[in-house]
């Protein structure tokens, strides 16, 4: 299990840097085509500018988004209690609890840091689940504030609208612009290059985004598994939704990645833009991970 914990950080890290490789190919190539790095430049700098804002207001816009609202104790013990339990097992504060009014079965965790976090959950699944059940999807949830893959997820999507502002602004320019109109014969196949940069580079980055928010949900999983020391909890919580409805009425792209399971209707999807991995798989690897506890 430790194994499986440290080879997923390994493979955010490394996805990480492919995010900022992109970047900078598509800020570079970007620059060859206008024949002019000023403008990369200055889009660069509002792309990140942009992205810094959403950091901190990520947080209340997915809760608000999604039609989550604080509880206190009194509205719901249970629940309550074991968030408080989890998070005093694993040296947290206690986060913001929160309740979707909504029959989907689907939970997610949001927030800058530790400090500043939130957990929400449908009363869908909040009545569907047993308490083992409810203990194995807050730990997989608090997995995720402990990580603080709440934290990367937020970079994550800062980097995906850096791509996405970046290649909209280049591909608006060269239309009304033209770009760089007198290049040399020799700058002529990196021109091309930036022109299939400026298309592809948000297909790439959502692929990339997708692949780390997998390899975070299987983290998230272990976590939650060493916590409650009782993987099957979590398992037999999965079961329930691979066979109930994970799509609340409201559905946001921007924070489908933030969910428990798959929130998004059409799953069909191919699974190379999946932000969530096969739940069999998962229950898979929880059910290894019980036979090594």
């Amino acid at each position: 299990m430790y194994s499986q914990i440290a080879a997923n950080k390994r493979k955010t890290v490394m996805l990480m840097f492919a995010f900022v490789g992109l970047i900078g190919l598509l800020a570079y190539f970007g620059g060859v085509y206008f024949g002019d790095f000023t403008i990369t430049i200055g889009a660069l700098i509002g792309s990140i500018i942009y992205a810094v804002i959403s950091y901190f207001a990520s947080a209340k816009a997915a809760l608000a988004f999604n039609g989550a609202h604080e509880i206190k104790k009194s509205d719901s013990p249970e629940l309550y209690r074991i968030v408080e339990n989890l998070a005093i097992t694993e040296g947290l504060p206690t986060p913001k609890i929160h309740i979707i009014d909504d029959s989907a079965l689907n939970a997610f965790a949001t927030g800058r840091d530790p400090n500043h976090a939130h957990v929400a959950i449908t009363t869908g699944l909040l009545e569907k689940l047993d308490k083992q059940e409810l203990e194995g999807v807050m730990a997989h949830e608090l997995g995720h504030i402990k990580n603080y893959d709440i934290r990367v997820s937020m970079i994550v999507f800062g980097l995906v609208a850096i791509v996405s502002i970046l290649a909209d602004i280049f591909i608006r320019v060269s239309i009304f612009g033209g770009g760089n109109r007198d290049r040399e014969n020799s700058n002529g196949v990196l021109a091309i290059l930036g022109i299939v940069a400026m298309i592809l580079a948000p297909l790439v980055a959502a692929m990339i985004q997708a692949a780390i928010s997998r390899k975070r949900e299987y983290l998230a999983d272990a976590t939650g598994a060493m916590t409650t020391r009782y993987p099957e909890g979590l398992a037999r919580a999965l079961e329930k939704l691979k066979a109930g409805n994970t799509a609340p009425r409201r559905q946001n792209t921007s924070t489908a990645h933030l969910f428990f399971a798959n929130p998004l209707k059409g799953k069909s999807l191919s699974s190379l833009f999946s932000t969530h991995p096969p739940i069999d798989d998962r229950i898979a690897a929880l059910q290894k991970m019980g036979t090594n506890l």
